[in-house]
């Protein structure tokens, strides 16, 4: 466990936290992890996302759209 720990640039104790999935370790040393077993590849589907930032702001910035009534006035 050291050494595997040593290998990717963390600590023991960081290296356990990886171990339980505590959120408050660092993408950098999953990816550092990852890469050290060969396994980079995996992150493809966690990263990619399926919107921008710039598309999701401009899609909040505009109003929705309500359908007019069939009801005579």
């Amino acid at each position: 466990m050291a050494l595997f720990a040593e290998r990717i640039g963390v600590s023991a104790a960081t290296l356990r936290a990886m171990e339980r999935g505590t959120d408050t370790v660092a993408i950098r040393h999953w990816a550092n992890a990852l890469w050290a077993l060969d396994r980079l590849d995996d992150l493809t589907g966690v990263l990619a996302p399926t919107e921008s930032v710039l598309d999701l702001a401009r899609r909040a910035e505009q109003p929705s759209r309500r359908r007019a009534s069939r009801r005579p006035a």
